[in-house]
């Protein structure tokens, strides 16, 4: 079988999978030493030990299928491996798959498989486990997320042979292979999948470096090193099994707990590192600061059209004018955040940079735009009217990821002075309020992607019966961005596709469907005696050449 992944894919991966800033940590070193986090070059690494590391948030589920939350990636990365692999020179390359071929009308993929892995409970790996974890993402019982819009235009895959899948996709899409290499996306067990059902989240098994042991909720997650590893991709220095024996994720939601954790030596290591405690742990002796910018959608306000006035475009307007995202990121977040101005963020192909700056608060057309749609303020200055008081209610989540119940609060303020009344609702309920009643007027979310095709869960149209089961965040609607978006989809020609996805982040802007806030910077406070913590091109934490210092 001919190798056409490097000949073919280059100069589409070239184009698309820009890796993000600083992401060089993920660069290799000579077999001989190891490049340590810190910069130096190390000795052979030292084995053993338990890296302890804070996460802000609890997972939702170590399956990744079912999964729709980042923080749940950085622990079943570990776990679970990928077909192929995005390289920091930007192309993608082989994993578990050793080769592909394309058809020409670009709708069938077929990969040869590696033959010497086996999953962690000794299930060996080949074509049907492959089929069998793509075919589950579509299956309604395994209520998949993300995953189900990484994997379209899936259609069927056909095992060739033990070690060859020919994978049918309804329509061409140039996004496909970068999908393939994310986690959410990691080939599962068969075996453990069909014994454990819709507990498999709580008793992942993959093929990856590090195998599951335990998940207490609230508290911690388990992995220990995988003996039999021997596989790993070409974005780590060690492809075999870890250095360390174990990691604990710990689940510490109080940034000041968490960071205090690692100054204290109760952690080795803590993610999301707050912008008050930036310049601190870089003056630290025993601290060092590692950091990558997250692509994908940035965090991002999302208006729910579906009600009134927010099915006006005049309404959304004077919110958008009357915002001060500038204030906000900069009160928040001490300049540490970017400020996000497009529903793609930057280093992502496609982006549009020409929407940065290209908006000003402006409070008084703000106020003009609502007298024209006839609300006028009463004497507690809430606008009001046919004897209704205008009223937006803000839903976020619990607990106060990245300050996000802190921008809430700032948005109450600032809508205060045009006359809306923002009602904050704080919930842990986000998938009865959110997706299921859509009992929203102004909510937020983020996705890590590597691909601009993204957009389309979140900005294409939904048939009323997808609808029905899950309420697509914000409900707009246009014809002109669904066509943008099944075209970008499929065009080859890297130009015309970028411009397709700058017609659409323009469009969306100028009818005000969302307000864009701020580009996560992934951010890990560590102890110096830990080495080799490594970032993929989506930011997430690699661990298979990471070691302790003894």
């Amino acid at each position: 079988m001919k190798r056409v992944y490097w000949k073919k894919l280059l100069p589409i991966s070239l184009a698309i999978l820009l890796l993000l800033s600083g992401c060089a940590s993920s660069t290799s070193t000579k077999n001989s030493s190891s490049q340590g986090t810190n910069g130096k070059v190390e000795s052979q690494p030292d084995s053993g030990g338990d890296l302890t590391y804070a996460l802000a948030t609890s997972p939702d589920s170590l399956d990744p299928a079912r999964s729709g939350l980042a923080v749940a990636v950085r622990a079943f990365r570990t776990i679970f491996d990928s077909l192929v692999v995005q390289a920091p020179d930007n192309t993608i390359k082989p994993w578990l798959a050793t080769e592909w071929t394309i058809s020409d009308d670009g709708k069938d993929y077929t990969f040869k498989l590696r033959k010497d892995v086996k999953f962690q409970d000794g299930t060996p790996f080949n074509a049907e486990a492959v089929k069998y974890s793509f075919d589950r993402i579509l299956d309604p019982k395994t209520q998949a997320k993300n995953a189900v819009a990484l994997l379209k235009p899936y259609q069927s895959s056909e095992v060739m042979d033990d070690y060859t899948i020919k994978i049918n996709l309804a329509t061409p899409s140039t996004a496909f292979l970068s999908n393939l290499s994310q986690a959410m996306l990691g080939i599962v067990s068969p075996t453990a999948a069909e014994k454990y059902g819709d507990q498999f989240g709580k008793h992942p098994v993959g093929t990856g470096p590090y195998k599951f042991v335990s998940w207490t909720d609230n508290a911690d997650i388990v992995v220990e090193k995988n003996k039999d590893y021997h596989w790993g991709p070409s974005i780590v220095e060690n492809k075999d099994a870890p250095y360390l024996d174990k990691i604990t994720f710990k689940i510490i939601p109080e940034e000041a707990t968490r960071i205090g954790s690692v100054q204290s030596g109760q952690v080795l290591a803590a993610e999301t590192v707050p912008p008050q405690n930036i310049l601190s742990l870089k003056n630290d002796p025993n601290t060092q600061l590692l950091q990558v910018n997250t692509i994908g959608l940035p965090y991002t306000l999302f208006f729910n059209q579906r009600r009134a006035p927010w099915n006006d475009v005049k309404a959304r307007k004077a919110v958008q004018l009357a915002v001060d995202v500038d204030a906000i990121v900069k009160t928040l977040y001490l300049n540490t955040y970017s400020r996000a101005w497009s529903p793609l963020s930057p280093g992502i192909f496609g982006y549009d940079q020409s929407l940065e700056n290209s908006s000003k608060v402006d409070v008084k057309k703000a106020n003009q735009l609502l007298d024209k749609l006839g609300y006028v303020k009463g004497a507690d200055g809430i606008r009001e009217k046919d004897g209704k008081k205008l009223i937006l209610t803000y839903v976020d989540g619990t607990p106060n990821r990245e300050k996000r119940n802190d921008i809430a609060v700032m948005v109450q303020q600032q809508l205060k002075k045009i006359g809306i009344k923002v009602e904050i609702n704080i919930t842990k309920d986000i998938a009865s309020v959110v997706q299921q009643k859509a009992d929203y007027d102004l909510y937020g979310n983020s996705q890590v992607n590597s691909d601009p095709n993204a957009l389309l869960a979140f900005y294409h149209s939904t048939t009323p019966e997808v609808e029905a089961t899950v309420k697509r965040l914000g409900g707009g609607s246009d014809p002109e961005i669904d066509q943008w978006l099944e075209a970008g989809t499929v065009e080859t020609d890297l130009a015309k596709r970028e411009e397709l996805y700058k017609k659409v982040q323009q469009k969306i802007i100028d009818q005000a469907w969302i307000l864009p806030i701020y580009v996560f910077p992934y951010t890990v406070a560590a102890s110096k005696t830990v080495n080799g913590i490594k970032f993929d091109s989506l930011g997430y934490p690699l661990f298979n050449d990471t070691n302790i210092k003894k």
